[in-house]
């Protein structure tokens, strides 16, 4: 019995999918209600295979949002990897503060969508919760921000990003305000050195007592 081939056709269907998500990102950052015929047409797909890999406008937002929410955590990682923690945390800091002010988007669009799904799963928090455990796990093991933090304190600290006007001058705005937070997480640091990611995973799962973030504590923690 002969199989057909299926890899080149997988291949298409596969680049179609992320050109419909490239093009409905782009459109996502400048406003929520962009129609969804002129996301199928930049993409140069058909209405048919647009509906085939996105049957509702908000099956396409939470694939777009769990996309960019992956690649924030994988950011973090990268930045570990290649950076002292405390440097890693407040580049990261960065990264996130550029995806809330041009992603703003996004946001109204998962806002929207999540009014609107009776069954939407949870959005994509769990990497970025455990970005943020590693970030501070990782500063707590080379003793550069104080003890008694917390994740949980690290997302209430950074939500006034927020709160910056995407139209104004949010990079110096944002610059003074990430600068304020790490000189509050720095103040009491034991400074006990550097660490590697073995570090990471030796204090990963934080059995010492403190509170740390969890799904429902970042969903209730971020403006909506």
């Amino acid at each position: 019995m002969q199989h057909k081939n299926t890899g080149p056709r997988r291949s298409d269907a596969q680049r179609n999918r992320e050109r419909i998500l490239k093009v409905a990102l782009d459109e996502l950052s400048d406003a929520a209600d962009f129609p969804l015929s002129s996301i199928a047409k930049k993409a140069g797909v058909s209405q048919g295979t647009f509906y085939r890999n996105f049957p509702s406008r908000e099956a396409l937002v939470l694939e777009i949002y769990r996309h960019e929410a992956q690649q924030l955590a994988d950011t973090a990682l990268q930045l570990l990897d290649t950076r002292p923690p405390d440097q890693a945390l407040r580049e990261w800091m960065e990264w996130l503060t550029r995806y809330v002010i041009t992603k703003a988007g996004l946001a109204d669009a998962m806002r929207q969508a999540a009014g609107k799904a009776d069954n939407l799963a949870q959005p994509g928090y769990a990497p970025v919760v455990k970005a943020i455990q590693a970030l501070v796990a990782a500063n707590h093991a080379a003793g550069t921000i104080r003890r008694c933090l917390t994740s949980n304190d690290f997302i209430l600290s950074v939500a006034g990003i927020w709160q910056l006007d995407p139209h104004g001058d949010w990079q110096a705005q944002s610059t003074r305000l990430l600068d304020l937070i790490m000189d509050g997480f720095r103040a009491g640091a034991p400074a006990k050195g550097p660490v590697n990611r073995n570090g990471v995973a030796a204090v990963f799962g934080g059995s010492d007592g403190r509170r740390e973030a969890t799904v429902e504590g970042v969903q209730g923690a971020l403006p909506s």
